[in-house]
């Protein structure tokens, strides 16, 4: 039953927030929401312990597909970091701001930046194309994130400071947009530096929410030293250039690994494991 625990803790977590909120809130919403959230990677989880290939692709596009099509485009809520700001600025605690605080600002603590390996999907896409694994070194472009972080800020803040109406309609247009924009400079940028998470690493600004609580994260890809042998396998196919063979928190970009497990399955003597 060890290896499943991963699986049954992570759908605990999920059905303690979904019950919390349908409970607190007074919406069955929440209840299937996060219910759904929480079955699907803990099935992602369980299809990883029994080595299934393609374990964390299914996760992505159950999750993924279910934001960005039913949260998204059916039921017209902008789940982009301009969501975020606007609910925020509304000071209603709905929608963007809990999936942001349970995701992107507290959940990090437990889980790290796993929203990024099983669920964003404008990876889900990014993942599909060819580049895998970076063949360059890591370009010193990471502060472009915050400059789209500050853009977003200051984009919902003028709609409010001006008193522009109709902001809802204008929210669902800057999630079409958005996420247009998005696929757009992904794909353009995995294309011209042959890296698949190169959006990732240099302009997605809700990495600026992730990474602070990441550094904390209780769940990590941990090695044991008596079974490494130096191959460097696992850097080679790090999407995201991490040092999965230093222990430390401090670890060459160490608040950048999204629990993708690709290390984990390309190590020769199992050396690392998710504890």
């Amino acid at each position: 039953m060890k290896k499943y625990a991963g699986p049954l803790l992570m759908l605990a977590v999920f059905e303690t927030v979904a019950v919390t909120l349908w409970l607190t809130k007074d919406n069955l919403f929440y209840l299937f929401n996060f219910s759904y959230i929480g079955i699907s990677i803990a099935l992602g989880l369980f299809l990883f312990a029994n080595q299934v290939k393609c374990a964390r692709r299914v996760v992505q596009f159950l999750v993924g597909t279910y934001m960005l099509v039913y949260l998204g485009l059916i039921s017209n809520e902008n789940m982009q970091i301009e969501g975020f700001w606007y609910y925020l600025f509304t000071g209603v605690f709905e929608a963007a701001t809990i999936h942001y605080a349970v995701a992107k600002i507290f959940g990090p603590l437990l889980f790290g930046r796993g929203w990024c390996g099983y669920a964003c999907w404008t990876a889900m896409i990014l993942d599909l194309l060819p580049w895998k694994a970076p063949h360059e070194p890591r370009k010193p472009y990471g502060w472009l994130r915050y400059v789209t972080f500050v853009l977003a800020f200051a984009f919902v803040a003028a709609l409010f400071v001006l008193h522009v109406g109709h902001l809802e309609r204008i929210m669902f247009w800057c999630f079409l947009l958005g996420n247009a924009a998005y696929y757009v400079a992904g794909i353009a940028l995995a294309y011209l530096w042959k890296d698949n998470r190169a959006f990732c690493k240099y302009l997605c600004p809700v990495a600026v929410f992730l990474k602070p609580a990441s550094y904390f994260s209780l769940l990590r890809i941990r090695c044991d030293k008596s079974k490494c042998v130096d191959c460097g396998k696992c850097k080679k196919v790090c999407p995201m250039d991490v040092d999965m063979t230093d222990n430390a928190r401090t670890r060459q970009n160490g608040t950048e690994c999204i629990l993708c497990m690709e290390c984990v399955q390309n190590c020769p003597k199992k050396a690392l494991d998710l504890k």
